[in-house]
């Protein structure tokens, strides 16, 4: 019985992967992450389990499909219609923001470049309880 949680984290980035990985890591066990490099790999991934994500963090900003393009997408599919979707963005633009909860977004994280910030964004992230938590205009931007 597997009762790692599982992360899917997709970015075209490979830093913010690397940084992503290292603050999973430091954790502890637990956790498995899974990352994806662009919208058409994270489509193939949930289409094609396993794995199967308790957790999607996406990147908006990626050539090809677009993080809001692939939450639309993902947002249409049956099979991926609850999974818990957290755009990770460094944009902190209103309209995209407020896009990214009409398309069927959970919550909205900005990306912090200062390590610490961007440790306790991701840990308060996992800490919230997805089976219950309904994105409202006031609670689906993280505050730090």
């Amino acid at each position: 019985m597997n009762h790692e949680f599982t992360i899917f984290y997709t970015d075209d980035d490979q830093d913010d992967i690397e940084f992503f990985r290292e603050i999973i890591n430091s954790f502890g066990s637990g956790y498995s992450l899974v990352t994806q490099n662009n919208g058409d790999q994270l489509l193939r991934a949930l289409n094609n389990p396993p794995p199967n994500p308790h957790l999607l963090f996406l990147d908006i900003n990626m050539p090809g499909l677009n993080g809001l393009e692939v939450l639309k997408k993902i947002r249409e599919s049956r099979n991926s219609e609850n999974l818990p979707i957290v755009m990770f963005s460094t944009s902190g633009d209103v309209n995209t923001i407020n896009k990214s909860r009409e398309l069927g977004a959970n919550y909205y994280v900005q990306k912090s470049n200062v390590f610490d910030q961007l440790k306790r964004s991701i840990e308060h992230t996992l800490a919230i309880n997805w089976g219950s938590f309904v994105p409202t205009e006031n609670n689906f931007i993280y505050n730090h």
